[in-house]
């Protein structure tokens, strides 16, 4: 355990107690949450093990004995989260429905409205058709 200053105890791979504690990650897979709780240590990667230098790519690490069980998904989330998805799937410009996610923090619309490289219709649907779910 490396200890710098006065922050957070920072621990080497492979060398945390498992019981004890787990990345948001291992949480979530084991049907839990931090609940609230802020992290109690960092976990260094294992490219940085044993070595002196500064990780950039710590993980936190929570105590499982604090860590409360994952909220249900309710039907309104469910619906949100679809509508979300959706909206990450449309293309605001022609408003087709795409299957995968489309580039619009970069590009702001599918490839075929941005510069013109013609879409595949398998992967998408017209504007006001609707797909029946399989």
């Amino acid at each position: 355990m490396i200890s710098p200053g006065g922050a957070l105890p920072v621990y080497d791979w492979g060398s945390i107690d498992r019981d004890a504690f787990a990345t948001r990650r291992q949480l979530r897979a084991r049907g839990l949450r931090p609940g609230g709780h802020d992290p109690v240590a960092q976990l260094r990667c294992r490219k940085c093990l044993g070595l002196t230098r500064h990780c950039t790519r710590m993980a936190w690490l929570y105590r499982i004995d604090l860590a409360l069980p994952k909220l249900p998904m309710t039907p309104a989330k469910r619906r949100a989260l679809a509508r979300a998805m959706r909206a990450r799937r449309e293309c605001p410009v022609c408003e087709r429905v795409y299957i995968f996610c489309l580039p619009l923090k970069t590009l702001g619309s599918c490839l075929e409205c941005y510069d013109g490289t013609p879409a595949d219709p398998a992967h998408y649907t017209a504007p006001g058709e609707t797909v029946l779910a399989a």
